[in-house]
C-alpha cells in the first residue's frame, strides 16, 4: 500500500508555515492531508479558506464520518480533536492535551493507530512541546517524520522538540516540504509488518476519541504511576505515563506534557502573585484610612497599629513588585491592574 496519510501540526507561527507548505503540493497528490493548528475554542476558523488560496489542493474543513479523499486538505474545527478512525475522520469533543482541542499529538496518535506505515507526520512551527509523542507513534509503526527546519520556523521550540525525541527522515524548510512528500506517498509499505500500536498509544486514542471526557481516563492507571502534581484544567491527580519523555494524564483525561505543565504551573504563579501584590496594595490603602480615622477620634495608639500594618504591607508589596517587574515577558496588563 501507498504513504496516502499526511498528518501536520502546528501552533505558534503556523499559519505562515501551512500556507507555505500547502504551496508545494502537487496538484495530483495521491493522499488525504489531515491539519491540526492549535487555535482559540470558540469562533470560526477562516484556516480552510487560506490554505485554498495557498496552493493547488482544495482545502475543506473536516466533518465527522467523512471518507477522506486524495488531493484534499481536511482542517479541524475549533474545540474538536481531529481524528483517524479506520477509513474515516472523526471529531471529538475529548479531553484537551496540552489545554488544547484541537492537539496535534491527539492526531498523530490517530493516524499512527489507523494508518501505521502509511503515515507521514509532520511537525510545524509552534512552541514548547506539542506533537513530538505523537510524532515517536507514527514512527514507532513504521512511519515517516518531517520536521520544518527551526531556522525557518517563526516558533522553533515545536521542531526542536520533535528533533530531540526522533530522528526525522527530513528536516527541510515548509516550502520544500511538498516537493518531497510528492515521492514519498508513491512508495509502497507493508502495513501487516508493521508493529502493533503500544497499549497506552490505544488507550490514548480511546480517550482522545470519547464525547464525554468524564469517562474513560481511569484506563491509564495501571499503565502510569503518581506524579504528585495537579492537573491545571480540573485540579485532579495528575499520574506520569512516560517518566522518560515526561507525559502525565489526570483521571478525567486531560493530557499534558512536562514542558506544558511547567508552562501552566509558570502562568499559575504569576497570576496567584499579582494577585497577592494588589491584596497587599489595598491593605495599605484601606489601613492608612482606618489610621486616620482612628487618630480623628483621639486614638493615636490604635492609629499607630494600623500605620503599623500599613508600613508592613506596603514593605511586602515593594518586594513583590521588584520580583514581578524583574521577570522577562512581563505582563503589561498586569502591571496596569497592579498599578491600579
Amino acid at each position: 500500500m501507498p504513504r496516502d496519510i499526511v498528518v501536520v501540526g502546528a501552533s505558534a507561527g503556523g499559519v505562515e508555515a501551512l500556507r507555505a507548505l500547502a504551496s508545494g503540493f502537487p496538484a495530483d497528490l495521491p493522499a488525504a492531508v489531515l491539519v491540526v493548528l492549535h487555535m482559540p475554542a470558540h469562533g470560526a476558523s477562516a484556516l480552510s479558506a487560506i490554505l485554498r488560496r495557498s496552493g493547488p489542493l482544495d482545502a475543506v474543513t473536516a466533518f465527522d464520518g467523512e471518507r477522506p479523499q486524495y488531493g484534499r486538505i481536511y482542517v479541524a474545527p475549533p474545540n474538536h480533536h481531529l481524528l483517524l478512525s479506520e477509513d474515516r475522520l472523526r471529531l471529538s469533543h475529548g479531553p484537551t492535551e496540552n489545554g488544547h482541542r484541537p492537539a496535534v499529538n491527539a492526531l498523530f496518535r490517530s493516524a499512527a493507530r489507523v494508518a501505521g506505515p502509511r503515515a507521514i507526520g509532520i511537525g510545524l512551527s509552534g512552541v514548547l512541546d506539542d506533537g513530538a509523542a505523537g510524532l515517536v507513534s507514527i514512527v514507532h509503526r513504521g512511519g515517516l517524520e518531517m520536521v520544518q527546519e527551526p531556522q525557518d520556523a517563526l516558533y522553533a521550540g515545536m521542531p526542536h522538540s520533535a528533533l530531540r525525541h526522533v530522528t526525522a527522515d527530513h528536516v527541510v524548510p515548509a516550502a520544500e516540504m511538498g516537493s518531497i512528500i510528492k515521492f514519498l506517498v508513491i512508495e509502497q509499505v507493508d502495513v501487516d509488518s508493521a508493529p502493533l500500536p503500544s497499549p497506552l498509544d490505544v488507550v490514548e486514542s480511546n480517550i482522545a476519541a470519547q464525547s464525554n471526557p468524564g469517562v474513560g481516563g481511569y484506563e491509564v492507571g495501571g499503565m502510569a504511576t503518581f506524579s504528585g502534581f495537579s492537573c491545571p484544567d480540573c485540579q485532579g491527580n495528575l499520574v506520569e505515563l512516560d517518566a522518560e519523555n515526561a507525559r502525565y494524564r489526570c483521571r478525567v483525561g486531560h493530557a499534558w506534557t512536562g514542558e506544558a505543565l511547567l508552562e501552566q504551573q509558570s502562568s499559575g504563579l504569576e497570576r496567584a502573585l499579582w494577585t497577592a501584590l494588589r491584596t497587599l496594595d489595598e491593605k495599605v490603602d484601606l489601613s492608612r484610612r482606618l489610621q486616620a480615622d482612628a487618630i480623628k477620634r483621639g486614638s493615636r495608639a490604635l492609629g499607630g497599629r494600623y500605620g503599623d500594618t500599613a508600613e508592613e504591607s506596603r514593605s511586602a508589596a515593594e518586594v513583590l513588585r521588584r520580583f514581578l517587574l524583574s521577570r522577562p515577558g512581563l505582563d503589561a496588563g498586569a502591571v496596569e491592574v497592579a498599578n491600579d
